[in-house]
């Protein structure tokens, strides 16, 4: 069972792992768009995070193309997208680099979207999930997907309390969109 961190509101941070991505020839990693089936995946992503009442205040969004597209066709979805930080130390990231980015995020916002890629994402989940319910710690172990989406709920004052082994992993999907 996890330590929680503490007083404080109930805050949500929401990972979602970039939609599947295309290889083009030539094209550099930071510049690789989004496949077919990850222009059907991401606004999938959205939806799942509407139907789940898990709409963020704020997004982190890797400065990847694959990323901000993923961010662009999720956001989409929704009535009136929250703003959006692209942050280029979101491409790459290890956990300590992540940790650090997120507990950037104001004080006021009470649910944190970070849209970036694995293994960064996947291990920060597991990094800062003390504890999950149902199978979820289990399921990301096994496998972080393109697409797949993670909601960890902590309670703290800041987002700088938040810390390795506070939050509860809540929720694991992996949103896929139709073929036409």
């Amino acid at each position: 069972m996890s330590t929680r961190a503490g007083a404080g509101p109930l805050r949500r941070l929401v990972v979602l792992r970039h939609a599947k991505s295309a290889w083009p020839e030539g094209v550099p990693d930071h510049l690789r768009p989004l496949a077919d089936r990850g222009r059907r995946d991401a606004p999938a992503a959205g939806h799942a995070l509407a139907d789940s009442d898990c709409l963020p205040d704020l997004a982190v969004c890797s400065t990847a193309l694959r990323a901000r597209q993923t961010w662009e066709l999720a956001s989409g979805q929704w009535g009136t997208p929250p703003p959006v930080r692209y942050d280029p130390r979101v491409y790459a990231a290890d956990v300590p680099g992540l940790l650090e980015v997120v507990r950037e995020a104001p004080a006021q916002v009470e649910t944190l979207l970070l849209v970036g890629h694995n293994p960064g994402l996947q291990e920060l989940v597991l990094d800062l999930a003390g504890d999950g319910l149902d199978d979820t710690l289990e399921r990301v172990r096994e496998k972080f997907p393109t697409s797949a989406l993670a909601v960890l709920a902590w309670h703290g004052t800041t987002w700088a309390d938040l810390a390795p082994g506070t939050a509860l992993l809540t929720e694991v999907t992996v949103p896929r969109g139709r073929k036409a």
